[in-house]
């Protein structure tokens, strides 16, 4: 991420915002009052979006220039229209798509999912849970207060039952087996997690099974027994597999003449206790083309066995 940092000098009291983040980024007054109002200039930490608002000595701006190597200003891709897998008064689930943020990011750089189911339902939503950026699938939102303290304290006493996908390197592995390692965050790659029982890190636990295993790549199915960041990335890596076209955890991007265009890794399906009857209720999403062509090529189907 890029951004200029700024404090207010008192001879410039009562400028306004628009102004004297275009003298200070060397910019035009047009494109610093876009930045303003894309919600990517924040004064004493909290975000502005009036480009008018007059500023007061030792007040810091900053403003953010560039998030995964976008311009705030960037023109938006659309985005893929949102996928409602099962929907009723308490409970919204939909496949997030890979590329899509979660929740809104610091610059708002893009689309996120929450913005994107608030603006369908036509009020705030209530995340339970987060995928990162480039995993795609299953994601749960509460419609009311109630349902979504219900449905995170799911998650929280370790009821959802998370089913994933990946495509990883060749490896070999047992059949099946668990994952214990601890993760703790690496000091030595900020923003990596890492797996080791050499480190004071956190309880982790990932269930796997070997759907294929080949000279190209692996097939795994992935069940965590808990949620921790970054978990299944940085156990597969522990492992000597990381996923395909994860670049930050160093999976290739390509196997057995197949591109991997982003982190495959997909949330296939989520089972959990419903919010007013309690009754356990399932949600799948289909597995995405990128994903599913590695599925193909072996002749395995996609769907929960």
């Amino acid at each position: 991420m890029k951004r200029r940092t700024f404090r207010v000098e008192a001879a410039h009291t009562g400028h306004l915002l628009g102004e004297a983040l275009a003298a200070e980024l060397g910019v035009s007054r047009e494109e610093a009052e876009r930045l303003v109002a894309v919600g990517a200039v924040y004064v004493a930490g909290r975000r502005s979006r009036d480009a008018k608002a007059k500023l007061s000595p030792g007040q810091v701006v900053t403003a953010v220039l560039e998030e995964g190597g976008q311009s705030p200003l960037a023109a938006p891709v659309a985005a893929p229209e949102l996928r409602v897998l099962h929907e009723d008064a308490d409970v919204l689930a939909v496949d997030k798509p890979a590329g899509m943020t979660a929740q809104p990011t610091e610059g708002r750089v893009g689309d996120s999912l929450v913005d994107r189911v608030g603006a369908y339902l036509k009020r705030p939503a209530g995340l339970v849970h987060r995928l990162d950026r480039e995993t795609s699938g299953v994601t749960v939102f509460g419609k009311t207060p109630e349902a979504t303290t219900a449905l995170a304290e799911e998650f929280r006493e370790g009821r959802a039952r998370k089913r994933y996908l990946a495509a990883v390197g060749p490896v070999e592995l047992p059949s099946q087996g668990t994952i214990d390692l601890p993760l703790s965050k690496d000091p030595s790659r900020p923003g990596r997690w890492r797996a080791t029982r050499a480190a004071n890190g956190i309880p982790a636990f990932t269930e796997y099974r070997v759907l294929h295993a080949g000279a190209d790549f692996c097939l795994v199915e992935l069940l965590p027994q808990t949620g921790r960041t970054h978990q299944l990335r940085a156990h597969l890596t522990a492992l000597g597999a990381p996923i395909l076209g994860d670049k930050r955890y160093g999976g290739a991007s390509q196997a057995g003449g197949l591109e991997a265009p982003r982190c495959l890794l997909h949330a296939q399906a989520l089972e959990l206790g419903h919010p007013r009857t309690g009754k356990a209720v399932r949600f799948e999403a289909p597995v995405p083309e990128d994903l599913a062509r590695f599925f193909a090529a072996v002749g395995l189907p996609t769907s929960n066995r």
